[in-house]
């Protein structure tokens, strides 16, 4: 069993930055690719970004290229995303999943085993 604690979201104006923070228990944490998701209120629930076990490889959905960073500590046994020119369409929960088998299918969130319970991001103008 993997726990998953996500932290760090709140509130920020448009165009500043914001670090998650996601602390995993249980389980090796090195063996597993991470990835963050997130879901607006009436909305699906949307991949934003993955990292491999060993934090060489990353992937990012088209929308936040070029402003989020996802990185990983395995030695804490925790990721991060990095987040900077934020806007108000980023407004959303964040969710920290953890994925123990390896796939091709990244963005997808059943591919993923473990997730968090959310931390809240608002941005506002």
């Amino acid at each position: 069993q993997v726990q998953l604690v996500e932290s760090g979201g709140g509130l920020v104006q448009a165009g500043g930055s914001l670090r998650l923070s996601c602390a995993a228990s249980g389980g090796t944490f090195s063996r597993y690719g991470m990835g963050w998701f997130r879901q607006a209120p009436g909305k699906e629930r949307e991949f934003v970004a993955t990292i491999s076990r060993s934090a060489g490889t990353t992937y990012y959905a088209d929308s936040v290229k070029g402003r989020f960073t996802i990185s990983r500590d395995n030695a804490k046994n925790t990721v991060y995303l990095q987040m900077n020119s934020l806007k108000p369409e980023d407004t959303a929960v964040y969710y920290c999943a953890a994925r123990t088998v390896n796939t091709y299918y990244y963005a997808t969130d059943r591919s993923y085993d473990y997730w968090g319970q959310g931390t809240h991001v608002t941005v506002f103008l």
